[in-house]
């Protein structure tokens, strides 16, 4: 347990993401200096006191060392300023550097992006990041190539009056050690699938109402794992989708297969009869014990079985996912699975660091056995790469979760014109997405860059229940829409 003292309240985010970065085994909280005497007894105790007159203090966590900053211009000392002497303090103390500096936020690029829009050369936004943010040279590079790629993939989508539409099927074969999302073992839920499903085309017939003027961009179908529906029931879903939008002008129709142990010939089909351009295969790793540690009842055998039906199928744009930092393994196992990977030859690869959720069935497994297991480093970071590129794809979207093992990103590789689209927008929050399902959280854009949200409730049966709730918050949302312009 760390313990952090502040007063001020509007840096408690900032300085809990910045210590846990560092101590990602501790359990981190953060406090107003005033609540200090409730909390003595317990865990260690750092002070950041943040002066008016320009200066912080930061005492390490046995309260031995002091930091002192003063600032030449102490009355107008900025956050960024701040948070860069809190961060060089917490290098000094530890001894080490992150990747991505002090910053804190999922969406790296979008810095990338709008200095790119200001008209600013490479040099001077490596610089900035670097000199502001203590970013890596190697970050540094990669967020600005990803997004002059994502600039130029993004020119096509229609923002003054456009839209993308997420649909989710919250349903999984089981519950992975890792996952914090919303996913209900299908067995459970297999005989209320059908109402679901009814439930689900009173809010997509709200949406293509509400928006039948709209230009469709993008249809993400994902979860969950939408292909744990029966064949029949993929039918209905998409033949619905199909009945109220107008694809015309959509670039990009994914659906999230996933899961091997969800795949057969007679589902790829019928996402092939559809239309559906795009589609996941994930594996995770290519090492079965893990498979099964992480509780994936499905083996590498069944993850090639179900790549080559596939293509068989007709699909020629595939993407797998693999995480990086998985419970025991090591470099060799990263390398295993590129190689396994390699072999297959999909046409993108989204490569992810581990991510510790607190609601993940993970953050209990780290306090039995220790977060010392997790080992995510440069060097499986370069693997996954180096293997990317070997394949003939580049990186095309990045972005960052809390509690990453390494402190490292999530990133897209894709050849070219096998970009997924969708990822891009949803990361740069540049176009409105409509969510539909359970859990799923929509965002209307405003001309000015001002983003509102309208979440939906995550319990399924609350889902089905309140279904005139949820379309009603939608109705709040998206109605009376002004024009959007890219920024």
């Amino acid at each position: 347990m760390i313990n952090i003292y502040t007063n001020k309240e509007n840096y408690q985010y900032d300085l809990h993401a910045l210590m846990k970065s560092f101590y990602p085994e501790h359990d981190v909280r953060v406090y107003a200096e005033t609540e200090r005497n409730e909390h003595q007894d317990s865990g260690s105790h750092v002070t950041v006191h943040l002066f008016d007159n320009g200066m912080n203090v930061v005492l390490d966590i046995e309260g031995r060392k002091e930091y002192v900053h003063t600032y030449k211009n102490d009355t107008d000392v900025t956050k960024k300023e701040r948070k860069l002497s809190i961060y060089q303090d917490l290098c000094d103390y530890t001894g080490k550097t992150l990747p991505w500096g002090n910053l804190t936020g999922i969406r790296p690029t979008k810095l990338a992006m709008g200095m790119l829009a200001e008209g600013k050369d490479d040099a001077a936004i490596a610089a900035w990041l670097k000199a502001v943010h203590a970013v890596s040279d190697e970050k540094a590079k990669l967020s600005i190539d990803i997004a002059r790629r994502e600039r130029a993939i993004l020119d096509r989508i229609h923002y003054a009056d456009g839209y993308s539409i997420y649909i989710g099927i919250p349903f999984c074969p089981t519950t992975c050690l890792y996952c914090s999302f919303t996913s209900n073992p299908i067995a459970v839920w297999r005989k209320r699938a059908a109402e679901y499903l009814q439930a689900l085309f009173q809010e997509i017939d709200f949406v293509a109402e509400i928006y039948r003027d709209k230009i469709l961009d993008t249809v993400y179908i994902g979860g969950g794992t939408p292909t744990t529906l029966e064949a029949g029931e993929l039918d209905r879903l998409l033949q619905h989708v199909r009945d109220r939008f107008d694809f015309q002008h959509v670039t990009e129709f994914t659906v999230e297969a996933g899961r091997a142990d969800s795949i057969t010939r007679e589902k790829l089909d019928v996402l092939k009869k559809h239309g559906v351009t795009r589609i996941s295969v994930n594996p995770q790793t290519m090492k079965d014990e893990t498979l099964r540690y992480i509780g994936r009842q499905h083996t590498v055998a069944q993850v090639k079985d179900a790549f080559w039906l596939a293509r068989e199928a007709g699909f020629d744009n595939i993407n797998m996912d693999i995480i990086l930092g998985l419970p025991g393994e090591l470099e060799a196992d990263v390398q295993n699975t590129i190689d396994e990977i390699t072999k297959l030859n999909p046409d993108s690869l989204t490569v992810h660091s581990l991510a510790v959720k607190r609601a993940s069935k993970l953050s209990q497994w780290i306090e039995e056995n220790g977060i010392a297991m997790l080992r995510n480093t440069d060097s499986t970071m370069q693997i996954a790469q180096n293997g990317a590129y070997a394949l003939g794809m580049k990186p095309y979207y990045l972005y960052r979760q809390k509690n990453m093992s390494g402190n490292f990103e999530n990133v897209g590789y894709a050849r070219e014109g096998k970009y997924g689209i969708y990822n891009i927008l949803i990361m740069e929050e540049v176009q409105t997405i409509v969510a539909c399902g359970a859990g799923s959280i929509s965002k209307r854009v405003y001309p000015d860059g001002r983003i509102e949200r309208c979440e939906n409730v995550k319990d399924v049966a609350s889902f089905i229940e309140r279904i005139d709730e949820m379309i009603e918050r939608k109705r709040k949302l998206l109605e009376d829409e002004t024009v959007i312009s890219y920024l």
